[in-house]
Order: structure tokens, then sequence, then C-alpha cells
């Protein structure tokens, strides 16, 4: 029985969902205007966990992970380079799927664009104003009233007085309270807009805030109200707050209902990852600690910083550093080595045995993948004890479904540290082996401990073995 930590709720409860055997995801995705960070990362790694396993758990998922094309930054970025926005976002929605298939992350069902949603935030931003939860201000914004949304505050957990007291705010002469947000910005100079009806000095001439992007398409691609809302922690307040006060206002008094036939939430599970630190520090560009996911990439095997990631529980902060990094390729490194000669092949899983009723047992548990990942090297651990085919079929199978143990293992071992390595260097060490061989045969050992020392040296490490010599990369 899964259970699934809602933030909204404060606890674990049980997952039941909307629609026996479905289950719709809405997750904030990126805003394109740079290269993804390690947060981003960790955010993409840990819903396409939550995806997998649903999948596992014989649901079938609808996950809508949205890209962010129109922002103030975007605007900012593609006027200081000269190029449009369009060109910018492309690059780098181009750059962030190259990022995400290396992390093994799979594709969401569906990526929408803000920009391709425009007409769906006009009509809720219109439905607002008409339900007197929005007001258009002198300036031609239009502006979300919290003052008028009784449930303000329910995510965060606070009071609408405590966010005024702890939160800064922007201050802006033409809002009625300055924890008013906005849901629609007026034209300015070199700026893309839209025609919308809210007119104002610019004829109504504008573009959407960031906050009205995700309520839009997330009702109109999962319906008014589902199942998952996930996104990193540092979007709880004032991201996702402002998405419950605009979906659920804008859908008071439609005919979803909730089966005990009281008006329907927005969403039914809300979750967070935590955040990303580094050296027990919060990543930040102001601290010179700022990591992007290719940085990261050239020094790690990607497999190594998806490990990374899923060694820690989703909720929990991730605090990076080259050390964790080390101990994580450590530990994956003995994953694949309890698999290296093996042919090894993802099976059919049987749950009543006892690893995997553990394994399943942790990922049930509001997908506490620490404890999963531990039933891994209890696997690997009888494998290199008994060499059983039949465990380390149960090793691939369950770390499939969590993206891990993907590649053939002397394929891993052999190029995980320099991915550029080239097959003349596999062939050069193939030959060197073979000379070693050689000089041990003729029992030149002198010669035998050089080459194994020449290898050292250069990170390749020799393992004999009553089978024959392998390598892999130190």
């Amino acid at each position: 029985m899964l259970k699934i930590y809602n933030t909204l709720a404060r606890e674990k409860q049980v997952f039941t969902p909307i629609v026996p055997g479905k289950v719709g995801m809405y997750v904030c995705g990126m805003t394109v205007y740079d290269f993804c960070h390690l947060g981003h990362a960790r955010v993409m790694v840990v819903f396409d966990m939550v995806s997998r396993w649903l999948r596992a758990s014989d649901y079938e998922v609808t996950y809508v992970r949205n890209i962010t094309d129109i922002d103030d930054k975007i605007i900012k970025r593609a006027n200081e380079n000269g190029e449009t926005i369009a060109q910018l976002t492309l690059r780098f929605i181009d750059a962030m799927n190259e990022d995400a298939a290396k992390l093994g992350v799979i594709r969401p069902t569906i990526e929408p664009k803000a920009t391709e949603f425009v007409d769906g935030m006009i009509k809720m931003i219109a439905a607002l104003i008409e339900k007197g939860f929005a007001y258009i201000a002198d300036n031609g914004d239009v502006f979300y009233s919290v003052n008028n949304f009784e449930g303000y505050g329910k995510l965060s957990g606070k009071s609408l007085e405590d966010l005024r007291a702890g939160e800064r705010v922007e201050v802006d002469a033409h809002k009625k309270d300055p924890m008013d947000f906005v849901l629609w910005k007026s034209v300015k100079p070199n700026e893309p807009s839209w025609d919308s009806p809210f007119g104002g000095p610019n004829g109504g001439k504008g573009r959407p805030g960031w906050h009205i992007e995700c309520s839009a398409m997330s009702s109109q691609l999962l319906g008014e109200h589902f199942d998952i809302h996930g996104g990193g922690q540092d979007l709880q307040f004032p991201h996702h707050e402002n998405e419950i006060a605009q979906s659920e206002a804008a859908h008071s008094g439609a005919a979803t209902h909730s089966h005990d036939g009281k008006p329907c939430q927005m969403v039914n599970y809300w979750m967070h990852n935590g955040f990303v630190r580094v050296d027990d520090e919060k990543m930040s560009k102001s601290l010179g600690n700022f990591f992007t996911i290719r940085t990261v990439l050239e020094q790690y095997d990607a497999e190594v910083v998806r490990f990374f990631i899923l060694r820690a529980h989703y909720r929990s902060p991730l605090n990076y550093s080259d050390q964790h990094l080390d101990d994580a390729k450590v530990a994956l490194n003995r994953l694949y080595t309890a698999l290296r000669g093996l042919k090894a092949e993802a099976v059919a899983i049987d749950w009543q045995q006892s690893q995997a009723a553990s394994f399943k047992a942790a990922m049930d548990d509001d997908f506490n993948t620490p404890e999963a990942l531990a039933v891994l090297f209890d696997l690997a651990n009888e494998v290199n004890k008994t060499k059983s085919l039949a465990t380390a079929a149960l090793l691939k199978g369950l770390a499939d479904l969590v993206g891990l143990l993907q590649r053939d293992p002397d394929e891993y071992l052999q190029g995980q540290v320099n991915a550029n390595a080239s097959s003349d260097e596999a062939l050069n060490v193939d030959r060197l082996i073979m000379q070693r061989n050689e000089a041990k045969q003729t029992k030149n050992f002198a010669e035998a401990d050089r080459i194994r020392k020449l290898l050292a040296d250069a990170g390749i490490v020799l393992e004999d073995s009553p089978q024959g010599t392998t390598w892999r990369r130190a």
C-alpha cells in the first residue's frame, strides 16, 4: 500500500487515485534561459523515480512537466544576447533534454510550453476577475487579491498576517495589498505581448505572470482536480501557494466534485523534494558554489550522479561535494562489479520473494530510496558469494525500476571516469594485459609487476580471477 507524504496535510497518507488505476501528476519544470543546474537534476531524477514506481505499481501515469518559455529572465537574457526568445529557449530546451537523457530520465508524457497556453491563462484570469478574486490596476496589470481567498496560506501553514510579517514582497503602488501577486503584466517596450480583454492604458496587451502558467496548464491537461503536484521545496511558497489560490478560486462553483460530494480541491497530494546544498551551504550563484549538470558530468559518470541523488530520501537536503560523489561512485561500482561476468537480464519480479518484498515496502513508504538501495547491496553481497544468476537477475530487475544498472558492467566499469575514452585506449589496455599474461607464463614477474604498475598509474585496476584478468577504472 503506497503512502505519500502530503505537504498540504503534513503527514504520510495512503495514496488513493481519483480514477482507479490512473494517476495524473504535474511537476513544475525548468525556466529555459540557461543550462540546468544540480537543483534541476534533483527534480528531474526524483519525479522520474516517482513516475517509474507508479508505473511499476500498475498505474497508468500521465506525467506532465511544464517548460516556462516566457519570463522576465528569459526576456532579459535574449535581449542581452541579441537573439529572439524562441532562439534562446529552444537552444536551452535541447540542452535540458540532453542532460536529462544522460541522467536516465524518461521524457514526461507531456511537456507543455507556457507560450502554447496563453489563451487558457487569459480565460482563467478573466474568470478570477469576474468572481472577485482579481482586479485590474490603473497601469493595466492584473493582480490576484489574496484577501479574497479564504484558504490562502494553507500549503505553507502560515496565516496571511504571518506571511506579511515574514516574507519580502515586491513594493508596488498599484497593488491593494503587498501580498497580492501579478496575473497579467501590461506590455512594456522590447517585450513580447498578447492581446487580452483586460483593458488599461495599453489596451489589454501584455503577458502572463509566472504563477498563472502552471494553474492553466495543469487544469487543461489533467483537469481541475488531479492526483499529484510536485516540485522543489523552494516552490512551496509562494508559487504553489499561489497556484492553489488561483485554481481553486477560478474553479469554485464548477461541476467537478470529489467522491464525498463536497467541492474538490486542486490537488490531492503535494510533493516537494529537498534543497541541494554544496558543502552544507545552500547552492547559490552569489556564493560561487553553483554547478550546472554539464559541469558535474565532466568529472562524474551520469549514472553516478543519478545514484547520488537517489541515495538520499527525496524530502531530505542533498549535500553535494566531491567526497559524496566519490562515495557514490564506489558504491555504484560495487553493484556493477557483482554483475560482472554474469549474463543477468531483468526478469518479472516475484514480489513474494523476501528481498523484493523489502524493496517494495521501502518504495511504498513515501519512495524511501535509501532503504530500497540497501536491498540492492544485500543482493549484491549474495551474488558475490553465490554467483547465482537468479539473484543477479533480481538485482538487475529491482535496480531497473529506479533507473539504475542500465549498462553492461564491463562498459560501465571500464568507461565511467572518462566518458570520452577512445576504443584505441581500451585496445591498448587489453594489449598490455596480454603482455602481462605472457610475462607471468614465462615467470618474468618483474615485467608483469611493471605492467600492472603502469596501468595503475594510468587509473586502471586489474582484477585476476580463475576465469582470467579483467580491468576497470580506479
